[in-house]
């Protein structure tokens, strides 16, 4: 008799991926590692995914998603402060939060993968749709638009910082400093 697999094999390759992506490049990463960490054959494997790429598109769409509802959960949530200050700390801590994923996405992206680039586009397009209609809702001194696309291309701009290890750059100090200016932005409404 043959033993049981779990009924969520896909969910734990993805974690692994997941798993192994924030600890190594996109290149280190090879699926026999992943069957191994997964604690399944590369039979196993090879039945959910035919390549890494695929894997990474999943990794991809599931990060996005999460990252998606986490917004729209935190923004909903009557008990809390999500006013323009608040909303622009949150987004840009929840992307840095999760770098090391993230760069793998955009350098594969950069370096010719176009499904994970359109992949990308796509959901900056919605995210930045998404946390304009919120932050047009709580204030209307600035362009929400301009807000936006400004909170997406400065957590992008942390990331690589971080990554580069500039000591010059003190991501709190900017984050509070920025915080500061927002506020200053919405008591002028």
């Amino acid at each position: 008799m043959a033993a049981q697999r779990p009924e969520n094999i896909n969910e734990i390759i993805l974690d692994t991926a997941e798993e192994l992506l924030m600890k190594m490049p996109f290149s280190d990463v090879t699926l026999a590692k992943i069957a191994e960490n997964a604690g399944i054959s590369k039979g196993t494997l090879y039945y959910y995914y035919k390549s890494k790429n695929e894997i990474l598109f999943d990794v991809t769409d599931r990060y996005l998603s999460r990252q998606w509802n986490e917004l729209i959960v935190w923004t909903e949530n009557k008990e809390k402060d999500t006013s323009p200050h608040r909303l622009v700390n949150y987004v840009i801590e929840r992307n840095i939060a999760s770098s090391a994923l993230r760069l793998h996405l955009i350098d594969a992206a950069l370096l010719g993968d176009e499904e994970i680039r359109l992949k990308l586009v796509k959901r900056y397009g919605e995210f930045q749709k998404l946390i304009s209609e919120k932050i047009a809702e709580r204030t209307t001194a600035v362009s929400a638009d301009y807000i936006t696309w400004l909170i997406l291309m400065v957590s992008d701009g942390i990331i690589v910082q971080n990554s580069l290890k500039n000591e010059a750059f003190d991501t709190q100090a900017f984050l509070k400093q920025s915080t500061e200016y927002i506020k200053r932005i919405e008591n002028k409404d």
